[in-house]
């Protein structure tokens, strides 16, 4: 045996290699329990312009679906199943469906549950830079087959009565994908605006619009290792600013949704996977 393999022999065998290797096991152990610990998150949003009729409308967002890098099938249907659980009126994700090509291998799993879930106003969603790193188009053919409706650089109104929301959206930033001005021309002037922007570091700029009044976001995953004490230790471009909850710029609420995938390796400390239920209240109530 040689020096340094003797070295690690016997480190591994004494009582500081074993309590070591035992740390390091239950160190990960937790880490992959964690990242399979959905937490639904309640959040109520105060909106400047909603109106009346969509007092206590109720927004589920879901984010970074990330199947096949830690996503299985079988989670992403139990995930799918705690949506539908919270009966919201409507459904939003906030991009990143996929993480590494080839995407088809993952295609078949993802319709099939993403086809299941229910809102009273359907689902509504934009692209991720991973998204747009793997196939665009094939992600976009995935969500028009799952009955989801793209929001990237236009908008969708929901309507009560003569009360209108604006559910509009910006194709991924990351990768310069989006288009403000264009969204901007399209959508109307009046009216609750409510932006979905894979990257929360959007909002600095939806927000100097003037237009919206709420960004969801996620992109981040709260960093996916956030030790307790530590903090995050590392996040990606365009979500350093607004990493993880809620902001306020201006008359603008952004918030940054964890996601529910890992990428990498399936791993969380310290950042669990998140459902978020929105409460949107209007201040003319």
């Amino acid at each position: 045996m040689t020096p340094t393999k003797n070295i690690w022999f016997k480190l591994g065998t004494s009582s500081l290699g074993m309590a070591l290797l035992h740390s390091l096991s239950t160190t990960l152990s937790f880490a992959w329990d964690e990242a399979d610990n959905i937490e639904i998150v309640p959040q109520r949003f105060r909106l400047p312009r909603l109106p009346r009729a969509f007092h206590q409308y109720h927004v589920v967002q879901i984010s970074d679906i990330h199947m096949g890098s830690g996503m299985t099938p079988e989670r992403f249907a139990h995930i799918v199943d705690l949506v539908n659980a919270q009966q919201p009126d409507l459904i939003v994700i906030t991009g990143d469906f996929v993480t590494t090509q080839p995407i088809d291998v993952h295609v078949p799993a993802l319709q099939q549950h993403l086809s299941r879930l229910r809102a009273h106003d359907g689902v509504v969603a934009v692209l991720g830079n991973h998204d747009h790193h793997c196939d665009p188009a094939a992600v976009r053919r995935l969500l028009a087959q799952s009955n989801i409706i793209e929001v990237g650089n236009t908008h969708h109104t929901l309507r009560r009565g003569t009360d209108q929301l604006h559910i509009a959206g910006v194709d991924d930033h990351y990768f310069g994908q989006d288009r403000m001005e264009d969204l901007l021309e399209t959508l109307p002037e009046e009216g609750c605006a409510v932006l979905l922007a894979h990257e929360p570091d959007y909002a600095d700029i939806s927000a100097a619009t003037g237009r919206f009044d709420l960004q969801l976001s996620g992109h981040s995953h709260a960093g996916q290792i956030a030790p307790p004490g530590i903090g995050i230790l590392y996040l990606p471009k365009l979500c350093r600013k607004y990493p993880v909850g809620r902001y306020q710029l201006g008359r603008m609420i952004q918030y940054t949704n964890r996601g529910l995938g890992t990428v990498i390796i399936k791993v969380r400390i310290g950042a669990r996977p998140e459902i978020t239920t929105i409460m949107l209240e209007s201040p003319h109530i």
